[in-house]
C-alpha cells in the first residue's frame, strides 16, 4: 500500500477527535430532544398504539439496514462523505415531521432517521480508527461516545423545558443539531478515506482467520450481549419504574442520572483500554451489567433503583472503548468502515430483538425480562475467554527504532503519545 492510502485523516489527531466528538453531542443534544416525546406525538395525530410502537421501532431496523452497507460504503468514497451525508439526511427526515402526514409516513421518516444516523455513526467509528494511533484510540472511543452520551443527558430536558405543544420547535432543533454536527467536521479539514483503496478490495477484506479472527468474533459477541442487554433498558425500564410507582420527573430524571456518569468516567475508560487488557475490560463490564439486571425487579425502593442505574453505567462505559480498539486493531485500514458498521449493525438488530421479546416478557412478571436476559448474556460471555484465549489484549506499542532508521523519533513512548493526542 503506498504512502498517500495509508497517511492519516488529518494532520492532527486531536483535531479529529475533537470535531467527532463535537458533532456527536450535537447531533444526539438534538435527537435525544425530541425521543421522549415522540410517542405523545404520535398518540395526538391519531396514531394507535400498535402504530406508535411500529414507528419508534422503525429506527432501529432503519439503522441495521444501513450501518453495514454505510460501512462498505465509507470504504470505498470515503469515510468523511459518508458522515456528511448521514448528518444532512438526518436533518431532512427530522424537518419531514413537521408536514401533515399520514401514520405510515412517521413510520417512513423514523426508518429514515435510524438510517442516516447509523450510517453517521459508523462513519464516525472509522473516521477514530483510520485517523488515531493505536495506542491512543481508546480515549479516541470514549471521547466520541461520551460527546454521545452528553447529549442523551441533555437532550430529553430540553425537550422536557419546551414540552409537547412546542414540538415542531423541537423537531427543528433536531434538524438544526445535525446540520451543526456537519460544521466541526468541515472545519476539521479532514482529507476523504477509503476512496485511495476501492480498486483493491482484498484489502479491505476482514480476515476471519487466526488471532484477527478470534479478536473479531469475540468483539462481535459482545456486540450481541450489548445490544441484548440494551433492548430489554429501551422496553421494560420505564415499565419497571412504573411499576414502582415513579412519575413522570422521576422516569426523566433515572435516565439523565445514567448518562452522567457514563460522560464522566468515559475519559477513564479511554486511559484504561490504552493501558490495560482491553479483554478483561469487556468482560468485567458486561459481568457487572449482568450482575445490575438480575438485582433491579427485585428491587422495591425508587431511589435504589435510580442510584443504582447510574452506578450500572460506570461499568458499561469500561466496555466500549475497549471493544471499539480490539476491532480497529484487527481490523484492515481500508476495511474500518466495513468492521465498524459489522459490529453496529449487529448489536442494533440485538438491541431490536430484545426490546421486541421484553415488552412481552414484562407482562408475564416485571422480573422475566431482566433474568431471561441477563441468562443468555452470561452464557453468550462465558464464551470469550476460549475464543480470546491467546490473543494481544494489551495494545501493541510502537517498536522503538534501529539504530539504521534515521527517520525515526527517538523519543519516550509517553511523550510522543502525549504530543500526538495534542496535535
Amino acid at each position: 500500500m503506498s504512502s498517500q492510502t495509508s497517511a492519516p485523516v488529518a494532520s492532527s489527531p486531536k483535531a479529529v477527535v475533537a470535531a467527532l466528538a463535537t458533532a456527536s453531542f450535537l447531533q444526539w443534544t438534538g435527537a435525544a430532544a425530541v425521543l421522549p416525546l415522540l410517542p405523545l406525538f404520535l398518540k395526538d395525530r391519531g396514531s394507535s398504539e400498535g402504530l406508535i410502537g411500529a414507528v419508534m421501532a422503525a429506527y432501529f431496523v432503519g439503522a441495521f439496514v444501513a450501518q453495514y452497507l454505510a460501512g462498505r460504503l465509507s470504504d470505498r468514497i470515503g469515510h468523511r462523505t459518508v458522515l456528511l451525508v448521514g448528518l444532512v439526511g438526518y436533518a431532512v427526515a427530522s424537518f419531514g415531521f413537521l408536514l401533515d402526514v399520514s401514520g405510515p409516513g412517521y413510520l417512513v421518516l423514523r426508518g429514515l432517521q435510524g438510517a442516516f444516523a447509523g450510517g453517521a455513526q459508523v462513519a464516525m467509528l472509522a473516521l477514530v480508527a483510520r485517523s488515531v494511533r493505536a495506542d491512543l484510540r481508546g480515549r479516541a472511543f470514549a471521547a466520541v461516545y461520551g460527546g454521545e452520551l452528553a447529549g442523551v443527558a441533555i437532550g430529553p430536558i430540553l425537550g422536557t423545558l419546551v414540552g409537547l405543544r412546542n414540538m415542531a420547535e423541537l423537531f427543528v432543533v433536531s434538524s438544526l443539531g445535525a446540520l451543526l454536527a456537519g460544521v466541526p467536521v468541515l472545519l476539521a479539514r479532514l482529507r476523504p478515506t477509503g476512496a485511495a483503496e476501492a480498486a483493491d478490495a482484498a484489502a479491505a477484506r476482514l480476515d476471519w482467520t487466526g488471532r484477527r479472527g478470534r479478536v473479531l468474533v469475540g468483539v462481535l459477541v459482545a456486540a450481541v450481549v450489548g445490544g441484548v442487554l440494551t433492548g430489554v433498558y429501551d422496553a421494560t425500564w420505564t415499565l419497571l419504574l412504573d411499576h414502582r410507582g415513579a412519575v413522570e420527573w422521576q422516569i426523566g430524571l433515572s435516565w439523565t442520572l445514567w448518562a452522567i456518569p457514563f460522560v464522566v468516567v468515559t475519559p477513564l475508560a479511554g486511559w484504561l483500554a490504552d493501558h490495560r487488557d482491553r479483554r478483561v475490560l469487556v468482560i468485567g463490564a458486561i459481568g457487572s451489567s449482568i450482575v445490575f439486571a438480575v438485582i433491579y425487579p427485585f428491587i422495591s425502593s425508587l431511589p435504589w433503583l435510580i442510584g443504582l442505574g447510574a452506578l450500572e453505567s460506570v461499568g458499561v462505559a469500561m466496555a466500549m472503548p475497549a471493544a471499539q480498539s480490539l476491532l480497529a486493531e484487527a481490523a484492515p485500514d481500508a476495511g474500518a468502515g466495513r468492521a465498524m458498521g459489522l459490529f453496529a449493525s449487529i448489536q442494533t438488530a440485538a438491541i431490536a430483538a430484545s426490546a421486541a421479546v421484553s415488552g412481552g416478557l414484562f407482562a408475564i412478571a416485571p422480573w422475566v425480562p431482566f433474568v431471561a436476559v441477563a441468562v443468555v448474556s452470561a452464557l453468550l460471555t462465558a464464551s470469550l475467554p476460549v475464543v480470546w484465549r491467546g490473543v494481544q489484549g494489551r495494545v501493541s506499542r510502537p517498536v522503538a527504532a534501529g539504530p539504521d532508521d534515521v527517520t525515526a523519533d527517538r523519543r519516550p513512548v509517553a511523550v510522543l503519545a502525549d504530543e500526538r493526542l495534542a496535535g
